[in-house]
């Protein structure tokens, strides 16, 4: 299977078209063809489903998907290898692959990336946003260099330093709301109330437990607090969350009594050989947080 194959594949994929595909490719159609034809034959599945509906457009089958997902993966980790192999003997230039959550510790990887550019790196910061189920599997595979997570992990198998920024829990809510006058929300304030909550698992047994016996009522969840806070706007619950991550006039927050703080810490895969941007990366988080 050839990498050139795949960018065909990919761009087919992404374009629904062939056509459209070999023009953005600067291939002739028939090539383009007989190459995804081929890399049908070779892997003895069908990958496309071509003339949806009496049209030109093509489809992805199950087969598809799946190599749709690996193909990315692959010629993504090709390019960070090229990357780092072409940069300079003593130059700190390349990317840096991060995955983590919403939180404020994106600050600190900010600083970091400043800090180093300002000594002349050229580094550039690329963040994936996901929960600790995507961070864990995309370290696993190689596809990011870092993860920051909120729950317990693998000593074993990563290596970690704690960061020092806390992430305090909080309730989102309407200004107009009953509650906004508190200085603070207590279990019995959200007893059966509708609740938007984090789709981490850990999530949801973090507040159950923090509610004791009042009843936890879970409207909805999400992995974007900026799509929960709209489903707040609109009356839908209160949007369980870490503090300072929304900036919205119509919307208040209020932190949780007793409080409650998310411990994190940067995580890496252990004996992972790291390229000369990434490791200087972690050198200048180690010194901010020293």
């Amino acid at each position: 299977m050839e990498l050139r194959v795949l960018e065909y594949f990919l761009a087919v994929a992404r374009k629904e078209s062939i056509t459209a595909a070999a023009e953005a490719l600067h291939v002739t159609q028939p090539t383009l063809s007989v190459q995804l034809k081929g890399l049908e034959d070779e892997l003895g599945k069908k990958l496309f489903i071509r003339g949806v509906k009496g049209s030109r457009r093509v489809v992805l089958t199950e087969d598809g998907i799946i190599l749709r997902k690996r193909a990315e993966e692959i010629l993504e980790l090709v390019r960070k290898a090229e990357n780092e192999i072409t940069a300079g003997s003593e130059d700190i230039v390349g990317d840096v692959y991060i995955g983590c959550g919403e939180s404020e510790n994106i600050r600190l990887l900010a600083r970091a990336v400043s800090a180093l550019k300002g000594k002349g790196a050229e580094i550039k910061l690329n963040i994936l946003s996901g929960n600790a189920e995507s961070v864990f599997s995309a370290l696993d595979k190689g596809l990011i260099d870092f993860g920051i997570v909120y729950e317990d992990f693998d000593k074993r198998k990563y290596e970690s330093i704690p960061l020092l920024s806390d992430d305090e829990w909080g309730v989102l809510m309407r200004k107009d709301d009953p509650l906004s006058y508190r200085s603070a929300v207590v279990p019995h304030d959200l007893d059966g109330k509708p609740l938007i909550i984090s789709a981490e698992d850990n999530a949801g047994r973090i507040i159950r437990k923090w509610m004791g016996r009042s009843i936890c009522n879970i409207a909805a969840t999400y992995n974007l607090v900026l799509n929960a806070s709209r489903l707040t706007q609109e009356g839908l619950g209160y949007t369980v969350c870490f503090k300072g991550l929304v900036e919205n006039p119509d919307l208040i927050f209020k932190p949780l009594d007793p409080p409650l703080r998310a411990e994190s810490a940067l995580i890496w895969k252990r004996w992972q050989v790291f390229s000369r941007a990434s490791n200087a990366f972690l050198s200048e988080v180690k010194a901010i947080l020293e």
